[in-house]
């Protein structure tokens, strides 16, 4: 498909804004997506695991950027919010093709990725894809590898037991009065793309946004991808009272200097 040629769309009710379209993938699959035209660069903003594109930040980020006269697209991957598919169902692999299914079809020109959580480690899989599409890269307490390195590693015997005999494991949170189904699928799949284990030849401006308090995904890891990154022009902002979720005024308010810096180089 070719970058930015027109995606067949129908549309939803968005609570967050009104109206959502949706993304033919084909064999039945569709993509939830709003997205606002305007100047270049624009901002995508990918969200996180088993969350949707209404939270706080996309929708924050999506009125100071529209506001500014700049393109905006989030958009809800299979298994979440108002996409189709099954959670469950869903891996990396199958998450990565969906955002680069949105970049590739709905976005036109340079674009500045905002990644959050998971969404961090999709920007940085679209980033190897797609480097000629990037204006800079954005993480938010971003997580690449952490089906590996936070899950699988940090499993204890009854979990892997239950992952290994049965194929899932349900992991309590403490976001959703539901635990979250963990397969082996997304397990196994996650090692298929990895982004940690070498260098990444990443060379556009890029900006890592951690929580000093944040207890899902640790701090350090915003300073190994940092190293992997081969470029220079890399910037690491701790926050120290910090949580996972960066969603407090105060780090609003610094997500959108950080934005505002991106999108006026």
């Amino acid at each position: 498909m070719t970058h930015g040629s027109q995606p067949r769309t129908s549309s939803v009710n968005d609570p967050a804004s009104g109206v959502a379209r949706r993304l033919d993938m084909g064999e039945g699959v569709e993509l939830a997506y709003h997205h606002t035209p305007g100047a270049s660069p624009g901002v995508v903003f990918c969200g996180g695991f088993a969350s949707d594109m209404t939270g706080t930040k996309a929708i924050e980020l999506e009125a100071h950027v529209t506001g500014r006269g700049h393109q905006f697209t989030r958009f809800d991957y299979q298994g979440h919010g108002q996409s189709s598919g099954k959670f469950e169902d869903g891996t990396i692999g199958t998450w990565h093709r969906d955002a680069l299914a949105i970049l590739d079809r709905v976005t036109e020109g340079p674009q500045i990725l905002v990644g959050s959580s998971m969404g961090g480690w999709v920007m940085t899989l679209l980033a190897l894809a797609r480097p000629e599409r990037l204006a800079g890269l954005i993480g938010i307490a971003a997580a690449p590898d952490f089906t590996e390195d936070l899950m699988w590693a940090e499993f204890d015997q009854d979990a892997r037991r239950a992952l290994l005999e049965t194929g899932r494991h349900l992991e309590p949170s403490e976001y959703s009065d539901t635990p979250t189904p963990i397969t082996l699928n997304l397990i196994e799949d996650g090692r298929q793309h990895l982004v940690l284990r070498g260098p990444l030849p990443i060379q556009c401006p890029v900006r890592l946004l951690h929580g000093m308090r944040d207890p899902d995904v640790p701090y350090r890891l915003a300073v190994t991808l940092a190293e992997r990154i081969d470029g220079d022009d890399v910037q690491i902002l701790m926050i120290k009272d910090g949580d996972h979720r960066l969603s407090t005024e105060r780090d609003l308010a610094l997500l959108r200097r950080t934005v505002d810096d991106l999108l006026s180089r």
